[in-house]
């Protein structure tokens, strides 16, 4: 869609050439100079190049901070005043929220954690979230005061409400993305009826697991709410019966991570008290079938607090990794919103907001690894990025390390979603009342910035590559755009 028919573009005086062709921008240079270091930042940076690569993890390791060392280049102004992006970039707006889909439902609104899945002849399916509570009835997909469409089938409807008079309207939507034409060959509705579904993470079978992360955990309207639920990536417009996968735990979600090597799912809970989960499959791949849920804990000691607050009884160290062990639960699908407690009588570790979770290959990280972000973890609570590493010999072990905590708001603002490149960066979405960006981290911890939202305040969600590393998609959540971002990406590995 053209950026012409964007509502609520600010206008911006036009600098340095730009061109226009069928909705791209191409940034051709620009008067204006984006400085996008304090002093500060740069000095440090001048002197960890001169220490190598191997002196900046000794930096990191001493002050738990990382410095803008890697870098596309200064950020251009939009000419738009969409995203902000370095030389040599362009993005494409994708999808609008408000406008009609070819199944004929509207794209839903609060776009948020997304995937894209290879199927094939040079087209993805990419699956997006939306985050759309009981209240948020005008943002969803249905025309007729948020009724359900006489035409379709009610048992799709996870959720009618009470009685059948309001239904949930949270959900997904699929769009059908052409990388070698560079445009959309569909967009469908393909999951109805959830409650604020926030983020989720893909899965070596090719499905999008999409997590719930209810407002009221406590409240049954028509169905309880707080689950996961599996959606299959397909080129076929279909909406998903929606089957509640139930014993991978009910409670406030965020993200899921599969390691494809064993099948294990590693969830997020975004609570200020929060705790890592992991769910163990009595099949890979069949999640339905069930399985155990277990809690994440440092081993051999009592309760530990990973939020470094000022105040915690405990500091926990950066890149230093940590022998961990995880803890059964029992009682998974409660009523009560009580897992994490009876999770921390149990030793778990304490996470703050721990939201996008992303799983690293060994091929693009170097070591097989679960990525997460704490939105509020750290000394300023403005973010922290974990990794575990999995023990291949011992599945009730591994290791944990806190990779990065920068505590310098001009790197990091509010961590939520993330994802991995292909050639090993990990890109971090910001969700703050600021100025939000998208950041970027090369496997070493230099810290990079990609984009910024010159649109307005609101947060970037659901960064994800195609599987070539081409095209990096993304979502501005309000007003609700969906866009491709393309550029000159760096290709490989610099671990």
């Amino acid at each position: 869609m053209p950026n012409d028919d964007l509502r609520c573009k600010p206008k911006r005086k036009h600098r340095g050439a730009f061109l226009r062709y069928f909705g791209v921008r191409y940034f051709l240079g620009s008067d204006l100079i984006i400085k996008m270091v304090s002093r500060r930042t740069f000095l440090n940076h001048s002197a960890a190049v001169t220490t190598g690569f191997t002196g900046l993890n000794q930096l990191l390791k001493s002050t738990a901070q990382a410095d803008e060392l890697f870098s596309y280049g200064n950020l251009l102004e939009d000419p738009d005043g969409v995203i902000d992006l370095p030389k040599g970039f362009h993005y494409r707006i994708l999808s609008t929220s408000g406008d009609r889909m070819k199944d004929g439902y509207r794209v839903p609104g609060q776009p948020d954690g997304m995937a894209a899945f290879d199927i094939g002849k040079s087209r993805v399916a990419v699956i997006r979230n939306h985050e759309i509570g009981h209240s948020h009835h005008t943002k969803g997909p249905f025309s007729d005061n948020e009724k359900i469409p006489g035409d379709l089938d009610k048992a799709l409807v996870y959720d009618s409400g009470r009685h059948g008079a309001q239904p949930f309207v949270g959900g997904t939507s699929t769009i059908i993305y052409n990388l070698r034409k560079r445009e959309v060959e569909n967009e469908f509705l393909s999951l109805i009826g959830t409650d604020r579904n926030c983020a989720g993470g893909p899965t070596p079978w090719g499905t999008w697991l999409s997590c719930e992360e209810p407002a009221d955990m406590t409240t049954q309207w028509g169905q309880f709410h707080g689950y996961c639920f599996e959606v299959p990536a397909t080129a076929e417009a279909n909406i998903t019966p929606p089957v509640p996968l139930k014993e991978m735990g009910r409670f406030r979600r965020e993200a899921v991570a599969v390691d494809p090597a064993t099948g294990i799912v590693y969830q997020t809970e975004d609570r200020g008290d929060g705790v890592i989960t992991r769910f163990i499959p009595h099949q890979s791949g069949k999640l339905a079938k069930g399985g155990k849920l277990q809690a994440l804990k440092i081993k051999a000691a009592g309760n530990w607090d990973s939020r470094n607050w000022p105040g915690n009884q405990n500091s926990f160290p950066v890149r230093e990794r940590l022998p961990v062990e995880w803890v059964d639960l029992n009682k998974v699908d409660t009523p009560n919103d009580d897992l994490r407690f009876r999770a921390i009588e149990k030793g778990a570790l304490i996470f703050s907001r721990a939201e996008g979770m992303w799983y690293g290959s060994p091929k693009t990280v170097g070591e097989a690894s679960i990525y997460w972000a704490c939105t509020n973890g750290g000394k300023n609570q403005m973010g922290q990025i974990f990794r575990y590493f999995p023990s291949r010999s011992d599945e009730t072990s591994g290791e944990l390390e806190l990779f990065l905590e920068p505590n310098n708001s001009d790197l990091l603002t509010h961590a939520d979603n993330i994802t991995i490149a292909p050639n090993g960066h990990l890109f971090i979405c910001e969700d703050t009342k600021g100025t939000n960006h998208i950041r970027g981290v090369t496997p070493t911890g230099e810290m990079f910035t990609l984009a910024r939202n010159a649109l307005n305040g609101s947060e970037f969600a659901g960064a994800c590559f195609s599987p070539d590393g081409s095209v990096l998609f993304a979502n501005i959540q309000s007003p609700g755009i969906t866009v491709a971002i393309t550029g000159p990406f760096v290709r490989g590995n610099t671990a």
